[in-house]
């Protein structure tokens, strides 16, 4: 988006023009009025479909899996050997080799699904075979509805009902006809497990609530309507656990990133404490770049499953330190390389001194007040002006992101250092600001009372997913070898927590935006031959559209 129009949506927010701002854009008021009734119109969140609102946190639905450059590509690599009559999930002595024990009702004959953790088997065969670039692109929480009512918006028509569908640049590019359709349980091994930040141990394996997916109740694709509602959500109708847990982020993508099944919480830590390697550790020994880009900030679950390791998701100054290469709790004498760039949210969100004990608690002994998500000793280490290895570009007050952002990736690329930006919304967790749906930046309320209020500094100050991505691969690809990249669109998880249609669409465009970028790059600078890309959601939430045709524009 041009950088005036993306001023003038700040400037919209911040003069609170809401008639002029409802009177463009139908999707906008449509939440507005859904959240403040209460009242399902074209949607409801949750089990209850009396209500706009009854559920606000993930769900154990089926995953879609779009994959890029795999088609034909070979045994390990091609999609069709994990799915269908290739199902793990077809086959009593895989589950159970899967979750090391036999969990109630998952085997199903007739299932079709992959399990999350084979993503990773697709991308060590994709290195193995020789692929020089590896993307794993993490639509957080983004389910099969939540992509549908995306592509109802941008498209402007229903469309489609099951099935990969169209509408969307992600659902519609062909990657010279090496594109495949597919979707995944991303059930934990189990839920409960207790933990000491401090020792790095799981106290509990196992934890107090073994995983599963029974798709009797759940259905067997990503587009069934469950036979009970509340199972997806790890309860019954009378608010008693359910059968199942539903999954976290942090236990999914240790999953897609390492290749196996561990506790809600983990990063990269199987069940009984012990660290895994990932596609990222593995790809970086044979010579790649590593490269790891989010629009929320760079420690938190997703992200930091890409490399760092961690008994807890919530020890992010540990995580960070994991992912720029230094000294941590989890690797206190020999830390990890670091990645080559790292990209993301969490400037200007600072403790508080009443909530220093809260943040020791969570994120350990070692925490340090200051930013929440990387400690402003391991920031300030981590710049070449500091004896360290990265080009560190932050967040400026008065000048434009993405200008800061070409300076800084130019000067990295030159010198052949590595990269380093830390940007955001402080006043709002360290995300980039919500995209909504048209384009703007002008949020309503969603769980929430209200909806986030932005200075147009927010804007113009922060770059967009699209443009941290082009900046990654422009140092990554200096590299002859290769090199292996995440990127997160993790607000559409956080849009998704909040209940907000508006955002959620918004953020989907945005992440969509940002696949344009990788796919016009292979399109100038490689093949579908030499990459592969994997697009997929860590899990889902729990969005039901009532009456899609809503959803259509308006322009």
């Amino acid at each position: 988006m041009p950088t005036s129009v993306r001023l003038l949506a700040g400037l919209v927010s911040l003069l609170g023009l809401t008639g002029f701002v409802a009177a463009a854009d139908h999707l906008r008021e449509l939440q507005l009025q859904s959240a403040s009734l209460g009242k399902p119109i074209a949607a409801h969140w949750g089990p209850d479909h009396t209500k706009y609102i009854s559920w606000s946190s993930h769900s154990s639905r089926l995953i879609p899996v779009y994959t890029f450059g795999t088609r034909g590509q070979g045994p390990g690599i091609d999609l069709d050997g994990y799915q269908g009559a290739h199902s793990v999930y077809r086959d009593t002595a895989a589950v159970i080799q899967l979750y090391g024990r036999l969990p109630s009702n998952t085997v199903d004959p007739q299932a079709e699904s992959l399990d999350n953790t084979q993503l990773a088997a697709i991308q060590r065969a994709a290195l193995r075979a020789g692929k020089k670039h590896v993307f794993l692109v993490v639509y957080d929480g983004c389910d099969w509805q939540t992509m549908r009512a995306a592509a109802i918006y941008n498209s402007g028509r229903v469309g489609y009902s099951e099935g990969r569908g169209t509408g969307l640049h992600l659902l519609d590019y062909t990657a010279q006809d090496t594109t495949q359709f597919g979707w995944m349980v991303t059930a934990p091994h189990n839920d409960g497990s207790r933990i000491d930040v401090n020792l790095q141990q799981v106290i509990n394996p196992g934890g107090t609530r073994p995983g599963g997916y029974n798709s009797s109740i759940a259905g067997r694709h990503p587009w069934s309507v469950p036979t009970d509602p509340y199972y997806l959500v790890g309860k019954t109708a009378s608010n008693q656990p359910g059968e199942h847990p539903y999954p976290d982020s942090a236990m999914t993508a240790t999953a897609m990133n390492s290749g196996v099944k561990s506790y809600n919480e983990s990063i990269n830590i199987d069940l009984r404490g012990r660290q895994v390697s990932t596609v990222a550790h593995e790809a970086q020994a044979l010579g790649f770049s590593i490269g790891v880009v989010t629009s929320v900030p760079f420690s938190h679950a997703t992200p930091a499953c890409a490399y760092a390791h961690n008994v807890t998701r919530d020890d992010y100054h540990d995580i960070s330190r994991d992912l720029v290469g230094r000294t941590s709790v989890a690797h206190p004498r020999d830390p990890l390389p670091g990645v080559d760039v790292l990209l993301g949210g969490g400037w200007g969100d600072r403790s508080k001194d009443n909530d220093l004990d809260k943040h020791r608690k969570s994120q350990g002994e070692n925490f340090e007040p200051g930013n929440l998500w990387i400690a402003d000793s391991d920031l300030h280490a981590s710049s070449l002006e500091n004896g360290g290895r990265y080009v560190v570009v932050q967040r400026t007050p008065g000048q434009e992101g993405s200008t800061l952002l070409t300076a800084a990736t130019r000067r990295a690329v030159a010198g052949g250092h590595r990269l380093l930006g830390l940007f955001g919304v402080g006043n709002y967790s360290g995300h980039l600001a919500y995209r909504t749906a048209d384009g703007m930046y002008d949020p309503v309320r969603g769980k929430s009372e209200r909806g986030e209020m932005y200075q147009p500094a927010d804007i113009t100050e922060n770059p967009t997913l699209s443009q941290l991505t082009s900046a990654a691969l422009e140092v990554l690809s200096r590299n002859p070898q290769g090199f292996w990249l995440m990127v997160e669109a993790g607000d559409i998880d956080w849009a998704n927590h909040d209940n907000n249609l508006d955002n959620t669409i918004g953020a989907v465009l945005s992440g969509d935006e940002a696949i344009r970028t990788i796919t016009d790059w292979v399109e100038r600078n490689s093949s579908w031959q030499e990459s592969l890309m994997i697009v997929t959601a860590d899990h889902g939430h729990f969005l039901v559209l009532d009456q899609p045709e809503l959803l259509i524009r308006r322009d």
